[in-house]
């Protein structure tokens, strides 16, 4: 739906769950090969239920989680039907909510394979392999320790993360690739490389199923992504400060002409961080409005002078501000 034109009392958030799709649609085109999503972290804070009932009701057959709890939650709101992996495996007490939701925990080292088989055998699982990341999985000699018993209990999914996919010519990616490939090859099992930056490396990462998150989402690697989050913030009050007069805390700003100043009701309490003080740009239209002093807990102070009227809101994130623009100003990127 389009941002709301109501007055608000806090910052508008608008989520284009329409856009969620086609960026999935886009990105199962470029992987050539099924696509499930990535919606751990509440769908990367933009809502879990609503965001996978609409992949859901788009095709989308698989979703992973990073915990239990998650794809417990994400059952409730899928009902039966999808298959939900958790990418952290099988953890001390998550048999219940395993077994009660219809989880497939992906088994990340021998502790956690020994655990699931012991605690729920028969139940499905996958397994997670380690190919250089030295983050998440089961290296080469564990694998090899293992394998056998494993591969005879059917998985549903071998996988293994890539560290260097956002960067296409860092030589990881290849590395990473051949490992899979020798750990892998001949096991009959389905198998998993990439997620958004493997799918843009092109079709020897694909294998038979790719995992998109923050593509989904409208960041980068994927440029040609829709932007899916419109954020709006409603101005308290405007004022007139003579050239020379001081804003926010700190005296941090001081007025080099005579300036027409605008207070929006956001802040560092509400994730706008106090790292982009002094860095931050908000819209008015195709305006740009420089944000002048330090980001406080709920309130940010714009110079609106040029634009010669006084605004009800400002855009910090839409058309002419991604998620990874503002990301780049406060020195983080677009996940945080």
């Amino acid at each position: 739906p389009p941002a709301t034109t109501a007055p608000m009392g806090t910052g508008s958030l608008t989520i284009d769950l329409s856009a969620v799709v086609a960026n999935w649609r886009a990105l199962c085109s470029l992987a050539r090969v099924e696509c499930g999503a990535v919606v751990k972290a509440d769908a990367y804070g933009l809502g879990l239920a609503p965001v996978a009932r609409a992949l859901a009701g788009a095709g989308c057959a698989r979703f992973f989680v990073a915990q239990a709890e998650e794809g417990a939650a994400l059952r409730r709101a899928l009902g039966e039907g999808p298959e939900i992996l958790v990418l952290n495996g099988h953890m001390a007490g998550d048999a219940e909510a395993i077994a009660g939701a219809g989880l497939v925990p992906m088994l990340a080292s021998l502790d956690q394979l020994t655990r699931h088989f012991e605690a729920l055998p028969g139940h499905p699982f996958g397994v997670q392999l380690d190919t250089g990341m030295n983050r998440l999985g089961m290296e080469w000699s564990e694998w090899a320790a293992v394998a056998e018993i494993a591969l005879e209990q059917g998985p549903v999914l071998l996988m293994s993360h890539l560290a260097c996919a956002d960067e296409p010519d860092h030589p990881m990616n290849g590395y990473q690739l051949d490992l899979f490939r020798q750990m892998t090859d001949g096991t009959g099992a389905p198998r998993s490389l990439a997620a958004t930056g493997g799918i843009l490396l092109g079709p020897d990462y694909a294998f038979d199923l790719c995992r998109p998150g923050i593509g989904l989402y409208g960041g980068l690697p994927f440029d040609h992504a829709r932007a899916v989050v419109t954020l709006d913030l409603p101005v308290v009050q405007c004022r007139d400060l003579q050239e020379g007069e001081v804003a926010g805390y700190g005296n941090a700003w001081q007025a080099q002409r005579p300036s027409r100043l605008a207070t929006v009701a956001a802040g560092y309490a509400d994730g706008v961080f106090r790292s982009l003080s002094h860095r931050l740009t908000l819209w008015h239209g195709d305006a740009p409005c420089p944000a002048v002093g330090r980001v406080s807990m709920d309130l940010i102070v714009v110079d609106v002078t040029d634009l010669g009227e006084d605004p009800a809101s400002l855009t910090l994130l839409g058309p002419h501000q991604s998620v990874d623009q503002l990301a780049e100003a406060a020195g983080t990127i677009g996940y945080e």
